[in-house]
C-alpha cells in the first residue's frame, strides 16, 4: 500500500479538530467534515488552538499539509487515502455513516474508526469491504498525547494494519497494535478500572474527592508517567507485588454496576464541566482557566518525557 497523503475526518466534536491539526502538520492534505454548519465553524477555532499547541511543542511543519473544512461528505472524502470517523459512540450511527461513506471512496481507501471501545468487527460487519476497516484510537487531547491504539478487526487486512502503523509513526506518534480485539481496548480498560476503584472509595466514604485526586495525582500519576505499570512491577519486585496482591486483590472493587456517587450526580443534572458542576463547581471563567492550565502542564510534561 502506498504512502497515505490525503485524509478525511468525519466529525468535529472533541477529537476531530485536534486530529486534523496533527495530520496537516505532518504534511497530509486533510478535510474535516461535519453535517452541522455551526459545529464546523466552531471547529476552525478549535483547530487553530490545537495548531498553537503544536507550535509550543515545536512539532516540525512538513510541506504539503493542509486543513480544510467541508459540509459535504462526498467532497470531503474525494480522493482520500484514509477516512477517520470520529462521530458519537453509538454503533448504529457509526454503521450508518460508514455505509453512506463506502460508495464514495476508492476501493483501496482505508476506513479507520476513532472509537474508544466499540469492537471494530462490529463496526465493519455491514460493509461490503470490511477488510479495509481498522481501529485507530487517539487519546484526548489528540494534539498532545503522542500514542495511538491500532485495533485489528476479524477481517482487517494485514496491509491496512501496516499502513496505519506507518502513518502513526509518520506523524511522530507511537502505534500500540493490540494482539486481540477486546471491548474498550487497552487504554480505556485500564482507565475505567482505576475509575471504578476511585468511585468505590468515594461510595464507601474512605476519602473525599479532593483527597482522592491528590493521592492519585502524586502517588500514582506522577510516578506512572515515568515508570509505567509493567516496568513498575519489575522495579518494585514481583515477590512484593504477589505478596500484597494475595490479600489486597480480594478487597478491591469488582462492582459490575455503576457507582451510586456518579449516578446520583448524573440524575441531579451535575454532569461535570459541560453543565457547570459535577464533583466540583465550575464558572465559565474557571473553565477557561482550567483549559489553559492543563494544556500548559501537558505541554511541559510531554517535553520532559520526550527529552
Amino acid at each position: 500500500m502506498t504512502e497515505l497523503k490525503r485524509a478525511a475526518i468525519l466529525g468535529t466534536g472533541t477529537m476531530g479538530p485536534g486530529m486534523g491539526a496533527v495530520l496537516a502538520r505532518a504534511g497530509l492534505q486533510v478535510a474535516l467534515y461535519d453535517v452541522n454548519a455551526e459545529a464546523l465553524e466552531k471547529a476552525k477555532g478549535t483547530a487553530q488552538i490545537a495548531a498553537g499547541v503544536l507550535d509550543r511543542l515545536e512539532v516540525p511543519v512538513r510541506e504539503g499539509g493542509e486543513l480544510r473544512f467541508e459540509g459535504d461528505l462526498a467532497a470531503a472524502v474525494k480522493d482520500a487515502d484514509i477516512v477517520v470517523e470520529a462521530i458519537p459512540e453509538r454503533l448504529e450511527l457509526k454503521q450508518q455513516v460508514l455505509g453512506q461513506l463506502e460508495p464514495l471512496v476508492r476501493e483501496d481507501t482505508i476506513i479507520a474508526s476513532n472509537t474508544s471501545g466499540i469492537p471494530i468487527t462490529k463496526i465493519a460487519e455491514k460493509l461490503q469491504r470490511p477488510e479495509r476497516v481498522i481501529g485507530w484510537h487517539w487519546s484526548n487531547p489528540p494534539q498532545l498525547i503522542p500514542m495511538n491504539e491500532v485495533i485489528v478487526g476479524e477481517k482487517t487486512a494485514p496491509e491496512v494494519t501496516a499502513a496505519t502503523e506507518q502513518l502513526t509513526r509518520h506523524i511522530g506518534y507511537e502505534p500500540v497494535t493490540l494482539k486481540k480485539e477486546v471491548p474498550g481496548f487497552v487504554e480505556n480498560r485500564v482507565l475505567y478500572a482505576i475509575m471504578r476503584e476511585c468511585l468505590a472509595l468515594l461510595d464507601e466514604g474512605v476519602v473525599d474527592a479532593e483527597g482522592l485526586d491528590l493521592c492519585v495525582k502524586w502517588g500514582i500519576g506522577y510516578k506512572l508517567a515515568v515508570v509505567p505499570p509493567i516496568q513498575l512491577l519489575d522495579m518494585a519486585g514481583l515477590d512484593i507485588y504477589t505478596s500484597v496482591a494475595s490479600f489486597l486483590n480480594q478487597d478491591l472493587s469488582n462492582e459490575e454496576g455503576i457507582s451510586k456517587t456518579a449516578t446520583d450526580l448524573r440524575d441531579a443534572g451535575r454532569l461535570g464541566i459541560k453543565s457547570g458542576g459535577g464533583f466540583f463547581d465550575y464558572t465559565p471563567e474557571r473553565i477557561q482557566e482550567l483549559v489553559a492550565e492543563r494544556g500548559a502542564k501537558l505541554v511541559g510534561v510531554r517535553k520532559v518525557l520526550e527529552a
